[in-house]
């Protein structure tokens, strides 16, 4: 079966990679970013189309219907070197609460399943608090959760980048009997130099 996905704040089209080699295809992406987005549209193939530039403004049931969704989400808001104003934050668009936009479109095309990632500082945020709203939110849209800190170094890439990444399933479209288990880590090989 060949699955659909959407790559929202799609930076440079990291999901769009991986899921591609997967023989996965995708039907919708956004950029806010302008180098961003010319860098995805020169690398990855989209319908310019179905490449939105702000995911505020876009009609969330004009999406097209799709198995998974993808987001890197802003995380300038929960991260350590920022204010870490957290969903509050209004500075340059509403990156702390944009968060929103993606479950609002779980709410309207209620994917399979989808995988979030943003930096591990949203795990402590505010005591433990922002995350717990997030996976409040994911679970009233009928999600199964699942989430943990992940870094490139434990998955053979020689860089130190802890990112937590969240993973849900659809209770109405998927068997989630069996939890989800994320990949163990594999040894570290190669250096920066490599």
């Amino acid at each position: 079966m060949s699955l659909k996905f959407i790559d929202l704040f799609a930076g440079i089209g990291g999901f769009h990679l991986a899921l591609s080699n997967l023989g996965m295809k995708c039907v919708f992406a956004s950029e806010f970013d302008e180098a961003a987005r010319k860098t995805y549209l020169a690398n990855h193939e989209i319908e310019e189309q179905f490449f939105n530039t702000d995911i505020r403004s876009a009609s969330y049931d004009l999406i097209p219907d799709h198995d998974i969704l993808c987001a890197g989400f802003p995380c300038q808001a929960f991260s350590h070197a920022g204010k870490r104003v957290g969903l509050t934050d209004g500075s340059n668009s509403e990156r702390g609460n944009l968060f929103y936009c993606i479950s609002e479109i779980l709410e309207v095309k209620k994917p399979r399943a989808f995988i979030l990632e943003n930096v591990r500082g949203l795990v402590n945020h505010d005591n433990g608090n922002t995350f717990k709203v997030i996976k409040e939110e994911l679970e009233a849209q009928g999600y199964v959760i699942y989430h943990k800190v992940l870094k490139a170094s434990e998955f053979g890439r020689p860089q130190h980048r802890p990112r937590i990444f969240i993973v849900g399933f659809n209770k109405d479209k998927v068997d989630t009997t069996q939890p989800f288990e994320f990949p163990q880590p594999i040894p570290l090989e190669i250096t920066m130099s490599d």
